[in-house]
């Protein structure tokens, strides 16, 4: 393992190196690979190099333990007792960020959510999870755009699509999918009784036109007036946009525009995630082996959280993680959530490493 800290940074101070050569800054695509690993490598190195300084400064503190003056002796124990938890600290962070990368971690995502069973209360809850992924968005500085959306009369989400752009919004939102299961008193309801309902979330990580090459001719394109709820989204041309793809079925279709134009590119964006989340699962499927790494199936069919609000209580369901913070993750303190997940992903990815 230090072998391999040593050579990351080396390979980092060249990087640093090269991004200050002219001809290298002049070169667009490649001074943008190399900032992109910089930016891996970047906390990587500053860890072991902490580490590194630490464990010099323990020597020289173990050193002292023999010094002939008391006071110097007392100091050395306090720095060695500051020391060691220390370095035990930095050796987990390093052992962690060592563990394989999610290729899609640093991607962007689309997002899409879908009212399940419920009726009109699922449509209201898949709004509500929405605007839960909006300010979880905002609090980290991340840019949200609604692709297309599909309304019920009372204001809910049979459906929304939007694009999450930001720095590694894929490696936090990427447990996301599934079956959002919601236990309330919905505001139809006039005798009290609680009602579940449910939506569906799938987190797809944004492709560009390198990674999914979309053939022209492969597509059938049809346009159509937008119409939604209330009058809403509304225009008296022909600017929504559903696009098939031919080889694989899938539809998507975009009306949040009065362009036609900006519908078309948003479909087209919709369509490359989902035909790479689509090449993603049939690679998956061909190392099926190797998903023991993975929290939860990832299976959209999958119950993976229930959101229970006259409790106040949150369930993750694959990690068995009970919240009574609900309140507070609704209004797009996530983190609660997220970070749990992501550090039990960690641990089986270790386990699997061992």
């Amino acid at each position: 393992m230090r072998e391999k800290l040593a050579s990351f940074a080396e390979r980092f101070d060249e990087i640093l190196g090269l991004m200050g050569d002219p001809q290298v800054v002049a070169d667009q695509k490649l001074y943008r690979e190399l900032a992109s690993e910089h930016r891996h490598l970047e906390p990587l190195v500053q860890a072991w190099r902490e580490l590194i300084e630490f464990e010099e400064e323990l020597e020289d503190s173990r050193g002292l333990l023999k010094d002939s003056d008391p006071d110097m002796r007392e100091m050395a124990r306090d720095e060695i007792d500051r020391l060691e938890p220390a370095i035990a600290d930095r050796l987990q962070a390093l052992r962690v960020m060592l563990l394989p990368r999610d290729p899609n971690d640093d991607k962007n995502v689309i997002v899409e959510i879908r009212a399940g069973t419920g009726g009109d209360e699922a449509a209201l809850f898949a709004s509500d999870v929405f605007r839960m992924y909006q300010r979880y968005a905002e609090s980290n500085s991340w840019r949200i755009e609604i692709l297309d959306v599909s309304e019920n009369d009372l204001g809910g989400f049979k459906e929304v699509v939007c694009s999450i752009s930001g720095t590694s919004v894929f490696s936090r939102l990427k447990f996301e999918s599934g079956v959002h299961r919601v236990q309330r008193v919905p505001t139809t309801e006039t005798q009290g009784r609680i009602h579940t309902s449910a939506c569906t979330v799938a987190i797809l990580p944004e492709a560009d036109e390198v990674e999914v090459d979309v053939n022209d001719a492969d597509l059938r394109i049809d346009t159509y007036r937008a119409s939604g709820a209330g009058g809403q989204h509304v225009n008296k041309t022909e600017s929504a946009i559903r696009i098939t793809h031919l080889p694989s079925g899938l539809v998507v279709t975009c009306q949040d525009e009065k362009s036609q134009h900006k519908n078309k590119a948003k479909a087209m964006k919709i369509l490359r995630a989902r035909l790479y989340e689509q090449m993603e699962a049939e690679a998956h499927a061909e190392r099926a082996a190797d998903r023991k790494s993975q929290v939860g199936s990832g299976d959209r069919s999958e119950r993976i959280r229930t959101y229970n609000f006259p409790q106040n209580r949150l369930t993750d369901h694959r990690i068995n993680l009970t919240l009574y913070k609900l309140d507070q993750i609704i209004q797009g303190a996530m983190n609660l959530v997220i970070d749990p997940l992501v550090q039990q992903h960690q641990a089986d990815l270790m386990m699997a490493a061992e």
